[in-house]
């Protein structure tokens, strides 16, 4: 398993996170949670057009990008985000890190 994941937010209201382990696997749900599930009706015919042309090509970032330039809803990705898990901070060990964390630390005289 992984310990990073990739992740963006659709910043529409109200704006919904999607999480993938790769941007590859990212790019895809965008492409089809998102971009394919868009209604056609408010979509101009040309922009229908190549946003159906992108996903039929499998060029997901296209679609993605494209998709934003035609509704005028941002989408931010981020590529690495890291997972901590148990291992990355041991419940026995927390209390030692604690101590030398800044807040710990004195300020000069």
């Amino acid at each position: 398993m992984s310990n990073a994941v990739a992740y963006a937010v659709v910043r529409d209201d109200p704006p919904t996170v999607y999480v993938a382990d790769t941007i590859e696997v990212l790019q895809r749900v965008l492409a089809l949670e998102v971009v394919a599930r868009t209604p056609p009706g408010g979509i101009d015919v040309a922009d229908r057009r190549r946003l159906r042309e992108s996903l039929l090509d499998e060029r997901w970032a296209d679609a993605v990008v494209d998709w934003i330039a035609t509704t005028g809803v941002a989408i931010d990705v981020y590529t690495h985000l890291h997972v901590y898990g148990d291992t990355d901070l041991p419940a026995d060990l927390i209390g030692a890190q604690l101590q030398f964390s800044p807040l710990f630390r004195d300020e000069p005289i």
